[in-house]
């Protein structure tokens, strides 16, 4: 074994080692607190009860009325899986989602090593595998770390894609570079190029599905990476074909999901959920603090004359009609929560003061390093798209939709890269990842020539 393999075992060791006493340390807490299952009780529950009805072949749905399009079946599934093989036993599964936050630490360390070399890679895994919040929330029943390992994947995937062609690397043999995305071969049949490209963005759009899967607010992804795949090839034939295989991997993947969502709403298209409205309505309406206060669902109780399909579009018309009326209270609450959204410390009470401190210390290391390397990178586009993308993503979307840090959360893994590149800028002097344009080939610092 490699000395850079023993090493990320020792980094990915330390992550699981982690997550393991957290998940020890969160069971026993909630065993003192009578009736308590949960650290987050409302999400937590709804996810466990609809993984506990696929564990036992029950209908995917939950409350009364039944809610059948209430939430995505990813983390669900999972939790079906772990209730399938050790019953019941919140303490195993919190151990198995410690596994999955590992993973999580290791598709960090997959993206860093390449977009940039695998000593970045390895520095990214090990501040992915210490930051606080993200040892904690590995083992909450709450999908933002299924969401992130899933997340990172689709951008590793998408790195594989583009950036990683770009450098001639072996595993996609000038497949996107940018003569191949301008549909000249290099010197390769066409044909083995737009295939080798194609597949490629098949798996790319099938990754942004299983990321979907986990939360829904990740579908624009597949669009968003289509069009860098036609901006980066000048809209040439060969960007154009990529482009589209990945969209049609993104809907091959959900295909199933819209399918059963068709059959259970009676006939209506789907593509992810039918809590959008309520979301929306949480983030917009006279009440509105940028928190998230659902209390107005139960209060309504449209469900008890509506159906599911209907009062989703019934609260997204109410929440569009507030943001026409009332524009100005409109952007106040989007500057409230986007500072709740960026709020360096959780504000949930469950989180000891010490442990807020913990959180505010790493997220501040955090983003400062992130600076710095995007600094470093800022002639390298997508370098800064596959790292930065996501959090400048979410931080927009939640303008809308209510703020708080558990929607940050999966978009810091990626950012745990750029912060790396910055660390070693500060650590020691080196060039920018890459050259002059978004094709350029230079490696990061120290990374030996392919």
């Amino acid at each position: 074994m490699s000395g850079a393999n023993r090493k990320l075992l020792v980094v990915l060791g330390c992550a699981l080692l982690l997550r393991l006493v957290a998940a020890v340390g969160v069971q026993a807490y909630l065993d003192r607190q009578p009736g308590k299952q949960f650290l987050i009780e409302g999400d937590a529950w709804g996810y466990w009860e609809l993984g506990r009805k696929l564990a036992h072949g029950k209908p995917f749905e939950i409350h009364h009325p039944p809610r059948r399009v209430h939430r995505m079946p990813g983390f669900p599934m999972v939790l079906a899986g772990c209730i399938r093989v050790f019953g019941e036993n919140l303490l195993a599964t919190r151990l198995v989602l410690a596994v999955v936050g590992t993973g999580a630490c290791w598709m960090v360390y997959l993206l860093g090593k390449e977009l940039c070399d695998p000593a970045t890679g390895l520095l990214a895994a090990a501040l992915a595998a210490i930051i606080p919040h993200f040892v904690g929330f590995s083992v909450l029943v709450l999908t933002e770390t299924t969401f992130a390992g899933l997340l990172v994947l689709s951008l590793w995937c998408m790195a594989r894609l583009v950036r990683r062609a770009a450098r001639g690397g072996p595993a996609v043999p000038t497949c996107l570079s940018r003569d191949a995305l301008g549909s000249r071969d290099n010197g390769q049949h066409p044909s083995r190029v737009a295939v080798c490209a194609c597949l490629w963005a098949l798996a790319t759009g099938a990754a942004v599905a299983l990321a979907t899967y986990a939360r829904p607010s990740w579908l624009l992804a597949g669009p968003a990476f289509a069009l860098g795949i036609v901006w980066a090839g000048r809209a040439q034939r060969t960007a154009w074909m990529t482009a589209a295989m990945l969209l049609l991997g993104v809907f091959a993947a959900l295909l199933p999901w819209i399918v059963r969502n068709w059959r259970v709403t009676g006939g209506r298209v789907v593509v992810t959920t039918l809590w959008l409205g309520p979301s929306l309505y949480d983030g917009l309406n006279p009440e509105a603090t940028g928190e998230s206060d659902m209390t107005f669902f139960d209060r309504d109780n449209l469900m008890s004359r509506m159906s599911e399909y209907e009062v989703n579009r019934y609260y997204t018309q109410k929440a569009l009609e507030f943001a026409v009326k009332h524009p100005g209270r409109t952007l106040k609450l989007a500057a409230v929560k986007l500072g709740r959204f960026w709020k360096p410390w959780p504000n949930a009470e469950q989180f000891r003061q010490s442990l807020r401190l913990a959180v505010l210390a790493f997220f501040v290391t955090l983003v400062v390093l992130a600076v710095v390397g995007g600094w470093r990178c800022r002639h390298s586009p997508w370098t800064l798209l596959l790292t930065a993308g996501p959090i400048a993503y979410f931080s927009l979307l939640h303008m809308v939709f209510v703020g708080s840090l558990r929607y940050r959360l999966p978009a810091e893994y990626p950012l745990c890269v750029l912060a790396a590149v910055g660390f070693r800028a500060w650590w020691r002097s080196g060039k920018p990842c890459a050259g002059g344009d978004v094709f350029d080939a230079t490696p990061c610092p120290d990374t030996p020539p392919p």
